[in-house]
Formats: structure tokens, C-alpha cells, sequence
């Protein structure tokens, strides 16, 4: 399935390998931390889940297309692997609940939001309700981090305001202790 528009591609616009599907995002080079944060088994997994859902949401590809790009990325061998299957999955299979959860937090439709910022949330979301044994807090900063990496100007912001009220509503226990 081709989402380019007649005539080829807009100029400035990259395409991966042959099927012409928009490439993931490339994280700026900002900051300091960023290097720290990369050398992270789990938050390269994350990095990478995050790539997938966006390839999921602009490109159509299916979880066997995604994983199979991943693998021949440079650096995904640094990657939990177990995590980032874990996520990615979970993520695919509950899309539509996690959004639901979701739009009830949001000021705006959820097509209206930026692919990048609606993978971050995706990816917040399930790991929010999916998996209880990572603390509210690192789940959120990830996010954050990861809106500072790959999204728009304020996107992180915005993902911070969003998953402040969905971990109110997932994670109350937690979220009163802050």
C-alpha cells in the first residue's frame, strides 16, 4: 500500500527500502543525556516499539513487517528484547481499548494528533495498564523523553499533560504519592 501522493514523493520526504513507506523517526541530537538514556536496554526498546507504532500508524505495516526492520536496525541487538516484543505486541493487540482509555484525556480528536505523539501515548498507555511492575513515574519520563527525541516542539508537553490524568485514572495509588 503506497501513501505517497501522486507524481512521487514530497520533497524532503524519506521512504525506507523499497516499499516506499515513510521512514521511522530519527531523534534529534539534543541532549546531554540522550546518549545515556540510548544506552539503556529498556528505553532502546522503547525507542524502537515507538518506531513501530508509528510504521503501524503512517505506513500500514503489520507487527511481522515491523519486527523484521527493527532486527536489521543498527543497535537493536542493545535493545530488551524481551520488553520490546512485550510492548509492541501488547500495544497492537490493544489499540483501540488503550485508545478509548486515552480520548477521554485528550483536548483535541485523536486524529488531529501528530503520529509521533499518538505512538508515545499508545506505548504510555500500555505500559501503564499492562505493565504494573515499572513505577508510574519511569513510564512517564520515558515518554517525555521520548516526545523530546522524536516529537514536535511542544509535543512533550502535551504527552506529559495527557499521561498525567491517565496515570490519575490507572494509577491512582501511585499518582497521589507524587
Amino acid at each position: 500500500m503506497s501513501i505517497l501522493p501522486p507524481g512521487g514523493p514530497k520533497p524532503g520526504l524519506q521512504t525506507h527500502g523499497h516499499d516506499r513507506t515513510p521512514a521511522p523517526p530519527v531523534p534529534s541530537a539534543s541532549a546531554k543525556g540522550a546518549a545515556r538514556r540510548r544506552s539503556n536496554p529498556r528505553h532502546r526498546a522503547r525507542e524502537f516499539v515507538l518506531q513501530g507504532l508509528y510504521q503501524w500508524l503512517v505506513g500500514g505495516q503489520d507487527v511481522v513487517a515491523i519486527q523484521a526492520q527493527a532486527a536489521g536496525v543498527p543497535g537493536f541487538d542493545k535493545a530488551d528484547h524481551d520488553l520490546y516484543l512485550s510492548l509492541l505486541n501488547q500495544s497492537l493487540d490493544q489499540a483501540a481499548s488503550l485508545q478509548d482509555v486515552l480520548s477521554k484525556h485528550l483536548d483535541r480528536p485523536w486524529a488531529e494528533i501528530s503520529p509521533i505523539e499518538r505512538s508515545i501515548l499508545l506505548l504510555a498507555a500500555c505500559e501503564f495498564s499492562r505493565f504494573p511492575e515499572t513505577p508510574y513515574r519511569v513510564v512517564l519520563n520515558e515518554a517525555i523523553e521520548l516526545a523530546k527525541d522524536f516529537g514536535g516542539t511542544d509535543g512533550h508537553k502535551f504527552v506529559n499533560g495527557v499521561l498525567d490524568k491517565l496515570a490519575a485514572e490507572l494509577r491512582p495509588a501511585e499518582a497521589a504519592k507524587v
